[in-house]
């Protein structure tokens, strides 16, 4: 009798086990289409949206470990969009080849040095970071450059060494730091900023997740099926965002970024 209880009781177990499992996928995916369709229309890829959610969903976890997962997603979705958006012929591919390839040194150091840092200066550096951000769009408008009739290549390339280092360390994919560099530093237009800016997220995330998964920030199934679920929503989220940009102004689209950057900063400032 012993024996069938203790053979029912796992058998209930397990299938609270799948059911569980289950439901979280779901809610993974979910969660991932919802961040990869936003994350486009602003061209960030959806990194500086997912990783303080995740911060919030996993507060004991290490940061390397969310920050892996994070920059998976925003590479699964930054390749998504580009596919959109190079269809829409709204990347500037010469400007994105060079800027990609100046962000892989950057990306690979950032995540290599994620380890290093505790679990609450981690989100203090996260929520600092963000809130930078918005009030630079906020307050930056004024002093916008006027279109130039050449991208002025090494300078960006330089912006972009940086940004693949900060953003690869935060996990936030960069291009919630790119887009106002673009924009605001070299004078690109906001729908051709936010394309080539996910045009480069593609390179610099997927450096950093390879980085992450060589230096074992995974470290168990838990974060690959995570990050496998939120890449399956991320996909298809992407080509949403990449439909429903076309439709929006670029001061639509500047101000949801700078409403999404304020609403994580305070959230995360007030966690720390």
């Amino acid at each position: 009798m012993l024996g069938i209880v203790t053979r029912r009781e796992l058998a209930r177990g397990l299938n609270r086990v799948v059911a569980w499992g289950t439901s979280t996928a779901v809610l993974l995916v979910l969660l991932g289409a919802g961040v990869g369709a936003f994350g486009t229309i602003v061209g960030a890829g959806g990194g500086f949206v997912l990783t303080p959610v995740l911060l919030l969903l996993y507060p004991h976890e290490p940061p390397e470990r969310l920050t892996a997962i994070s920059l998976t997603a925003v590479f699964f979705n930054a390749g998504s969009g580009s596919v959109a958006y190079l269809r829409q012929r709204r990347v500037d591919v010469r400007s994105g080849l060079v800027f990609a390839a100046a962000t892989l040194p950057g990306a690979v150091g950032g995540a290599l040095l994620t380890t290093a840092v505790s679990r609450r200066l981690f989100d203090g550096l996260m929520g600092g970071v963000l809130a930078l951000l918005a009030v630079w769009l906020l307050v930056g408008g004024r002093g916008r450059p006027k279109p130039r009739e050449g991208v002025p290549l090494v300078r960006g390339a330089l912006y972009s060494l940086v940004v693949g280092f900060v953003s690869s360390f935060l996990g936030i994919g960069g291009g919630v730091i790119h887009v106002p560099l673009l924009v605001r530093a070299l004078g690109f237009p906001t729908h051709v900023a936010t394309a080539t800016s996910h045009f480069v997220l593609a390179w610099m995330a997927g450096a950093g997740a390879i980085t992450h998964a060589v230096a074992g920030s995974f470290a168990h199934g838990h974060g690959v099926r995570r990050a496998a679920a939120l890449s399956v929503g991320v996909v298809a989220g992407a080509q949403a965002g990449a439909a429903i940009s076309r439709r929006l102004h670029a001061q639509h689209i500047e101000r949801l970024l700078t409403l999404a950057l304020l609403a994580l900063a305070a959230r995360l400032l007030v966690s720390v």
